[in-house]
């Protein structure tokens, strides 16, 4: 009996003729999620393979479901029109986990990077305990017990965490690191889901550079504003790592000469002057010194400020969010400035909870880096706001799961 696709897809010593096979079908489905609709004739050409073992590899993959023969080309004038082929959708499917301080948002993709399902800001506390990681895992089965597709089509789960994550071996070492083995193997075993681990401002910049205001460009720094600050890097239309795969620690750049502590454990990173952190810092300190805010008046005494409620203070108007935010978006800017000055890139996006503010933070930054860059690099390079906004990292896990099944490259 053949083995199908997925027989292949979990088996990890596979070895010889079976692994060629397996990449010669993912290089296949690479191709139409990258280009789309197809002839035999072109796939031959694009993947230097004989026709024969393309029509092979088409007739398998129509077998397994992932491919539909979608019939004649149309509009071809002149002798015989072939056939087309593409991805079938509904054949398979992907779920997304972003994992933020307060709450969790889950999406289920199908294989063409279609959202089939949304679920925003479920309530989540994220600490670094066995009961925290409990209550992710219960809230991502709930999810696929309420979806009405069949669980074995969900192929592969991506979620993010923030901090310092190694997603090719699984390992969170910022939270849950309770247990010799792989965070995402431990999710893995509770779900009975394949799990691949991210970073949450990386998934976010993947979400941004496949489905978002990336256009062609090549070389593009995407800039995750939230509590923290994190970077995501594309690098010749590759997603960037570095060598032991945590690169894009922005918000701990050595800016400031402060005793503030960092999260980190360290002194002056720019997250203790130009984060969520720091902007809910200032405005407490502001409001002890007798500034005058929405918030002052509308706030509960016993409940402590969030960023949201500074971000929703300067979409109304408050002075003094807008103040601050202004504050840190300098800051924020200058260091920027800096990447600009080492990277000279095609584009930089702005993502994460603070771009929601809008010009309020995207004109200080602006400021901030005609100020501190070289002009000869950074006068062709725009700043701009994500199209994704919060969707951006439930995208991004999504197809960096079906990335790291599916494809090749």
């Amino acid at each position: 009996m053949r083995k199908t696709f997925f027989d292949e897809l979990n088996n990890d010593s596979a070895t010889g003729v079976a692994y060629k096979t397996i990449n010669l079908k993912k290089s296949v489905l690479e191709y139409f999620a990258n280009v789309g609709k197809s002839t035999i004739a072109e796939l031959s050409k694009e993947l230097n393979l004989s026709v024969p073992k393309i029509t092979s590899v088409i007739n398998d993959l129509i077998e397994d479901g992932m491919v539909q023969d979608y019939g004649k080309v149309v509009g071809s004038t002149g002798g015989r029109k072939p056939n087309v082929f593409g991805l079938l959708p509904e054949s398979a499917f992907f779920v997304g986990v972003d994992v933020n301080q307060s709450y969790i948002s889950i999406a289920l993709s199908d294989l063409e990077k279609n959202l089939i399902k949304v679920c925003e800001k479920i309530s989540f506390n994220l600490e670094n305990n066995k009961e925290s990681l409990e209550l992710l895992c219960s809230l991502i089965n709930n999810f696929i017990d309420e979806l009405t597709i069949p669980k074995v089509k969900i192929l592969g789960i991506g979620i993010n965490l923030t901090g310092r994550i190694n997603s090719t071996t699984g390992y969170s070492y910022s939270f849950f690191y309770f247990n010799e083995e792989p965070l995402s193997k431990i999710i893995e075993s509770k779900v009975g889901i394949r799990v691949f681990l991210e970073n949450d401002s990386r998934a976010m910049a993947f979400g941004e550079f496949n489905s978002g205001i990336v256009k062609g460009e090549k070389d593009v720094l995407f800039l995750n504003l939230d509590y923290g600050i994190g970077l995501g890097i594309l690098i010749n239309s590759q997603l960037y790592y570095g060598k032991s795969g945590y690169s894009g620690e922005f918000g701990h750049i050595p800016l400031f000469n402060n005793e503030i502590l960092c999260r980190c454990g360290k002194k002056g990173c720019l997250e203790t002057e130009a984060s969520g952190w720091a902007l809910t810092r200032m405005l407490k300190e502001k409001l002890q010194e007798g500034s005058t805010s929405i918030l002052s008046k509308n706030n509960d005494p016993n409940k402590a400020i969030q960023m949201d409620d500074i971000i929703l203070a300067a979409n109304n108007d408050d002075v003094l969010a807008i103040e601050l935010i202004a504050k840190i978006g300098d800051h924020i800017g200058r260091g920027i400035a800096l990447l600009i000055n080492i990277f000279n890139p095609d584009l930089v996006i702005l993502g994460g909870s603070l771009s929601q503010t809008g010009d309020y933070i995207r004109l200080p930054i602006k400021s901030a880096i005609n100020k501190y860059s070289l002009s000869l690099v950074s006068n062709d390079t725009p700043l701009k706001i994500s199209k994704l906004g919060k969707q951006a990292g439930i995208i991004g896990a999504c197809l960096l799961a079906r990335k790291r099944l599916l494809f090749l490259s």
